[in-house]
């Protein structure tokens, strides 16, 4: 990255960057192939995390947070990529997915109880959208919330949450009006002590896999309705907003997870020999480093638009559902190119566990999926674009 291009780039953003890839490169990088390997969740290191301000970056100093802006996150989040994308994704969840959606829908009571907790780190957030049923189509949802008098009683299955085994806190989506389908969700904050929540199955998971996924069961829980996330049918509103930023966090991690295979590749380049030279200097090799590095940057690039839009929204209300749809697309399938190419230019040594260039590519794999898929976020764009539907 060419910095000095970067002018908006303020004092605090490097900073925050910097403490991002030191803590990364002195806390989480003599760990992270042992947590993928046992598929533990790294609590100690995510602690730390916390007390330094990683888990809510964009939260206000009044709510146990940071008080930064979308920048200084995605920045930190890219540093903590490079080094482990478990890290990372257990950062965005809190910072993006919890904290976002509760500083923008809740209350002052919500922001005060449970802002404070998951942004300083203390406790760990999770959001609850998906079902075994119900993916990218969540009018589809089959879990439900009924209202009796002060309370809603919540039942239903939820799978896939990123943090679930762990969470103390979880944004959960339900149908309280089955009828009306999207218009119909209501977001709730559900405590995780509460009775009749349980946690489900741990997912076994091709990578990502010191970050605790399970699903979620939910058997008459009552829920204060002083627990209810903005208004009765709001949910769909809610959930669409908090995942544009959200994906913006996945584009950040899938950007850290490119910049760290490309990094090992291009110093492996110039030491590994073939045929007496460097294999860099070979075209069918050296055109690789430039197809990755091309695509780093204008990854990069789109990133940065998405978090500046994002910083925008706050003042002027607008969405940046278009800006951070490119990225999180553009993001996602770069990692996945440059983690394949990665593997192939380190030939038998990049399918081997002795190097950490086969988990960047298994942990590639998911930010194509996660947080809408690429062909939602291509859906989401083309609608954008041509106004059809």
């Amino acid at each position: 990255m060419n910095e000095s291009l970067f002018s908006f780039l303020t004092d605090e953003h490097r900073m925050i960057r910097d403490a991002a890839r030191d803590f990364a490169q002195k806390e989480i990088a003599p760990i992270a192939a042992e947590f993928d390997e046992s598929g533990d969740f790294p609590r100690e290191t995510i602690q730390k995390m916390g007390e330094m301000g990683f888990m809510g970056i964009e939260v206000p100093e009044e709510y146990g947070g940071a008080g930064m802006d979308t920048l200084a996150y995605v920045l930190a989040l890219e540093e903590i990529a490079k080094v482990d994308a478990s890290h990372a994704v257990i950062m965005s969840v809190n910072n993006s997915l919890f904290n976002y959606g509760i500083l923008k829908f809740g209350t002052e009571e919500q922001k005060q109880k449970y802002l404070r907790a998951v942004a300083s780190g203390e406790a760990i957030g999770a959001y609850s959208l998906t079902e075994p049923m119900s993916g990218s189509d969540a009018g589809t949802m089959r879990s439900r919330a009924v209202r009796e008098g002060d309370y809603y009683i919540l039942n239903g299955r939820k799978s896939w949450v990123t943090s679930g085994p762990v969470a103390d806190y979880v944004v959960v989506f339900m149908m309280t009006e089955p009828e009306k389908k999207h218009k119909g969700i209501t977001a709730f904050i559900v405590d995780t002590n509460t009775p009749g929540f349980t946690r489900g199955k741990k997912e076994p998971k091709l990578g990502i896999r010191a970050s605790a996924t399970s699903e979620l069961l939910f058997e008459n829980v009552r829920v204060p309705v002083e627990n209810r996330l903005g208004e009765e049918g709001q949910g769909f509103k809610i959930a669409m907003t908090v995942l544009d930023a959200g994906r913006i966090g996945i584009a950040a991690q899938a950007l850290g997870i490119a910049e760290a295979a490309y990094e090992a590749s291009r110093q492996y380049v110039t030491e590994r020999e073939a045929f007496g030279k460097p294999i860099g200097a070979f075209q069918g090799t050296g055109f690789k480093i430039a197809d990755m590095k091309t695509r780093i940057e204008a990854a990069r690039l789109l990133i940065y638009q998405a978090a500046l839009a994002k910083e925008q929204s706050k003042t002027t209300g607008k969405r940046f559902s278009l800006e951070a749809a490119m990225a999180k697309l553009f993001a996602s399938e770069t990692a996945m190119f440059v983690t394949h190419a990665a593997v192939q230019i380190h030939g038998g040594m990049g399918y081997s566990k002795e190097l950490p260039v086969e988990r960047y590519f298994r942990d590639a794999k998911i930010t194509e999926i996660y947080e809408g898929t690429s062909e939602i976020q291509r859906l989401v764009i083309s609608r954008l674009e041509t106004g059809l539907r």
